[in-house]
């Protein structure tokens, strides 16, 4: 019933139970999928092997802007790595100006070279975006990303950001942050978005929602940020998981329904 659209599953490794654990508990609590992502060579790798052995995963693979500016993937080289069937997304990939400072010149080439690939695979893009909403959404805009779809993950930017990314064809992705009491303006855009274009994530084991929130977050938690977003909008937990898990499969239609 619920999809987990954005999990950095190979992190689970060293929690108690490891992965093992953190898929049982997903399954245990409704969670049909879980889109795997990476954020550099080695976790592409991880990935990758966690999902050609269980048909319950899918991988992404890319490099996050703020990995050192040194770890790149030519665009052949992402084109070559994503063709496996089990790679669904490139990314996840963006540009954040709070971590990384200077001349980000290198970040934007990155993530051109991520567009590129995306675009000539037809695969959709998974976003980060951090303190750098109008030069990520100008980029994709410009670089016409809406040619290969993708997802702004977690989600914490205004109704301008949100609408821009609506007006590309790109869906948003609501994490455990809009749960957090203090996320009152992404609560209000979180009611406005349309529900055919919302997905919802844990980022695990990042921002585990309420009422896990300073915990290690997993996908089973996944159902809490349904849970939320029922309450906020004035909807049925099950019309929110059967509707985002809807849109994962259509933006996603090589991965089956469980």
């Amino acid at each position: 019933m619920l999809i987990d659209s954005h999990c950095h599953l190979d992190m689970l490794a060293q929690e108690e139970g490891g992965i093992e654990a953190a898929i049982h508990n997903a399954k245990a609590n409704q969670v049909d999928h879980i889109l795997c992502i990476s954020i550099d060579k080695t976790s592409c790798q991880n990935v990758l092997s966690l999902a050609k052995t269980n048909d319950y995963l899918s991988a992404s693979v890319g490099i996050h802007p703020n990995v050192d500016q040194t770890e790149n993937f030519t665009a052949d080289e992402l084109i070559d790595l994503a063709k496996h069937e089990k790679v669904i997304a490139i990314g996840e990939t963006g540009l954040d100006y709070f971590r990384s400072e200077g001349d980000l010149a290198w970040q934007r080439d990155r993530f051109s070279t991520h567009i590129e690939a995306a675009k000539h695979l037809k695969k959709p893009l998974i976003i980060h975006t951090r303190e750098a909403r109008d030069d990520t959404m100008t980029m994709l805009e410009n670089e016409q990303a809406r040619e290969a779809g993708g997802i702004i993950h977690c989600f914490t930017e205004d109704w301008d950001t949100a609408k821009r990314a609506l007006d590309i064809g790109f869906y948003i992705s609501l994490s455990g942050i809009v749960t957090f009491k203090n996320a009152k303006t992404l609560q209000e855009v979180a009611k406005k978005l349309p529900l055919d274009r919302i997905l919802i994530e844990t980022d695990s084991p990042y921002l585990a929602p309420m009422p896990h929130r300073g915990k290690t977050n997993q996908p089973a938690f996944v159902k809490h940020v349904a849970e939320f977003l029922a309450e906020l909008r004035g909807d049925t937990v099950e019309n929110i998981a059967s509707t985002t898990s809807a849109n994962f499969y259509r933006l996603f239609p090589t991965v089956k329904p469980a």
